[in-house]
């Protein structure tokens, strides 16, 4: 969400996925993707920088949490001794039969 100011001066949050478009009419106008306007106090150009700010914001945000999630798998599967990785080489795993996903039908 960005937060803007309304010309009244009361503070309000948008959500910028929602914006249809900006306009300086001379005053900035937020249109709505459900044909909603905003009247506000900061310059069509602030307003295009909140967003992409707010859109930097979350890219970071998930490729820091991506980052860190590789990490902690990458962590668990060092210590995970059944992890093929850690198997002598001359070690075959042994594999469970194959399980019918129906049964079968007597005749």
């Amino acid at each position: 969400m960005i937060i803007l100011t309304r010309l009244a001066g009361s503070r309000f949050a948008v959500n910028p996925d929602l914006l249809e478009r900006v306009e300086a009419t001379p005053d900035t106008v937020l249109t709505l993707l459900d044909g909603t306007k905003y009247v506000v106090s900061e310059s069509l150009e602030d307003v295009v920088r909140r967003v992409a700010d707010y859109r930097a914001t979350v890219i970071a945000t998930a490729r820091r949490l991506a980052e860190a999630d590789a990490a902690a798998a990458e962590l668990a599967a060092e210590h995970d001794p059944a992890s093929p990785a850690d198997w002598p080489s001359d070690v075959t795993p042994h594999l469970a039969p194959a399980v019918p996903l129906r049964r079968r039908r007597r005749s």
